[in-house]
């Protein structure tokens, strides 16, 4: 299978390069710098096509940025080096890099020195590129030939034909330059050959023959979430070992209202091997005094574990366990950043793997969101499930600000319903969330749901004071917090229509009992986070 190598320095939209490139099905890989995948970085291998070096938010003047030893692969395969990448290029052979007057954070117009040049194919004489940079090049390399500059900008991007590099010192992989992807299409495709064969049948394929291959006739533990990355992840090792695949589904009473028995119902639908553990109780319990936001999650947290492995000790023979793990928690844990940026704790149920001797298996480590999405319609799935928002590991429990209780709960559990509810019925012309699914042409009007990346309703942690007929009330206060994102990195919040608000409004606070007031977060991130805990 080919791929492109994508070494990153530390940008926080390298993995938009990974994505992008994904996009034309063709695979790629993000390894931080200083990992190169190859035991030695003088060998390429022949399914390699191309290098990417990304951005970074270091200066590679510092005495300690981040650095590669280009002489290793220049002229063995084309390499493409963005805004860092571009300058540690011109560093290593013989350029000069400089702090610029002002640091250069926007839009600008690219003007191509000659539009025959093959990584500007379709890209007219001027666009529109976005720039994020502090140093700037200021001399060229001897070997190097401009290739498009801006106005404050003269060497904007260059080439050095014999060793087959490309340098940009803006950032085509934003939406916010114009013709961003078709000069990753053109890199990718045209300069580095690349078929473009990579899949979501083809992945589906290869993988069912690997998991085969790899379980034999072992016996697989899965815990299932609810969530779409557990639920394809289940359906593809069902598809490749069948029965052999033991999944529990664990009820922690932290699930939106009726969800444990619902997804209970279309696992089984699914032709799932699933058990369905009831345990809210002993969250309930685990959970009692504490307000902490980290407490709470480690108290959700180990009371999993310890669930989880009452029930999967009753399966016998097992010697696996699966997750749901994808592609951004496998870079994460290898972050240029250093080891503190670990794989997020919900994935891989702590230590639970070693206590009971069980081998890792995870199907999905190789994609993004957005291809698990279009994996899990493809395998069959319905596109609710598919569909669905993602929701935080340890559920209403950091929902209910403050020291979680069955009352707050049970509010909490009704308001969410009737938010949820209406933004599955509600038709808006907003443009659909970026989650990887696709929508029939024609169709002016979507569920707002479907425009919304990321949906719930906050307990907080005070009452106020209202009037309900001729009587004063005392009651809580519910938040209603929609936003749109890409990756959950960053995200705004969604202006729903007014007449919507007003209707969930109404009737939280006429059908829940203990709520007289509701609010709607307008705040984005950063500075403000997704989830309020």
């Amino acid at each position: 299978m080919e791929r492109i190598i994508i070494l990153d320095f530390g940008s926080q939209v390298t993995q938009v390069i990974g994505r992008r490139v994904r996009e034309l099905n063709v695979y790629c890989e993000i390894h931080p710098f200083n990992k190169f995948p190859f035991e030695d970085g003088r060998i390429i291998p022949s399914d390699v096509k191309g290098i990417i070096l990304s951005g970074s938010p270091f200066s590679v003047r510092d005495e300690k940025s981040p650095s590669v030893i280009l002489s290793h692969y220049a002229g063995k395969v084309p390499i493409l080096g963005i805004c860092y990448g571009a300058q540690l290029i011109a560093q290593n052979y013989g350029g000069s890099v400089e702090a610029s007057d002002t640091r250069e954070y926007g839009r600008a117009a690219l003007t191509v020195a000659n539009i025959d040049e093959p990584i500007f194919k379709d890209v007219p004489k001027t666009s529109q590129v976005w720039m994020s940079h502090g140093d700037s090049i200021t001399e060229l390399p001897r070997s190097a030939e401009l290739i498009a500059s801006t106005a404050s900008v003269c060497n904007a991007a260059y080439k050095i034909a014999e060793k087959k590099i490309y340098a940009f010192q803006f950032h085509p992989e934003v939406f916010h330059t114009q013709y961003g992807g078709t000069m990753l299409r053109n890199f990718v495709k045209g300069i580095c050959g690349c078929k473009g064969d990579w899949t979501t049948e083809s992945f589906i394929e290869s993988t069912v023959e690997s998991l085969r291959e790899k379980l034999g006739t072992d016996e697989v533990i899965l815990g299932l979430s609810g969530g779409v990355d557990s639920s394809v992840a289940a359906v593809l090792l069902n598809k490749a070992i069948g029965s052999r695949l033991h999944c529990i589904f664990v009820d922690n009473g932290l699930l939106r209202k009726n969800e444990f028995e619902e997804v209970l119902l279309q696992y089984q639908d699914m032709g799932l091997n699933v058990t369905g553990v009831r345990a809210a109780d002993r969250f309930l319990d685990a959970l009692r005094g504490i307000s902490d936001p980290e407490g709470k999650r480690k108290a959700i947290g180990k009371t999993f574990i310890d669930v989880f492995e009452a029930e999967a000790q009753k399966i016998t023979g097992a010697k696996w366990l699966a997750q749901g793990t994808i592609y951004p928690d496998v870079i994460e844990s290898s972050s240029v950043k250093g080891p503190s940026a670990t794989i997020k704790s919900h994935h891989n149920v702590g230590g639970l793997p070693e206590k009971m001797n069980l081998k890792i298996v995870e199907p999905l480590r190789s994609l993004f969101k957005d291809e698990v999405r279009r994996t899990g319609l493809a395998l069959g799935i319905k596109r609710q499930l598919i569909s669905r928002h993602p929701f935080p590991g340890p559920g209403l429990g950091i929902r209910v600000l403050g020291e979680v209780t069955k009352e707050k709960l049970d509010i909490l559990k009704e308001a969410d319903h009737i938010f949820i509810s209406n933004l599955r019925t509600y038709m808006t012309d907003l443009p659909a969330a970026s989650n990887g699914l696709s929508y029939a042409e024609g169709s002016s009007q979507i569920p707002l749901y479907d425009a919304i990346w990321q949906a719930g309703t906050i307990l907080l942690p005070v009452r106020s004071v209202g009037v309900m007929g001729d009587e004063r009330t005392y009651e809580y206060t519910i938040a209603l917090r929609a936003v749109i994102s890409n990756d959950g990195m960053t995200a705004d919040w969604v202006h729903i229509p007014y007449e919507f608000l007003a209707k969930v409004s109404n009737q939280i606070i006429n059908k829940v009992k203990g709520v007289n007031r509701v609010c709607y977060d307008i705040s984005s991130k950063p500075p403000a986070t997704i989830e309020w805990e």
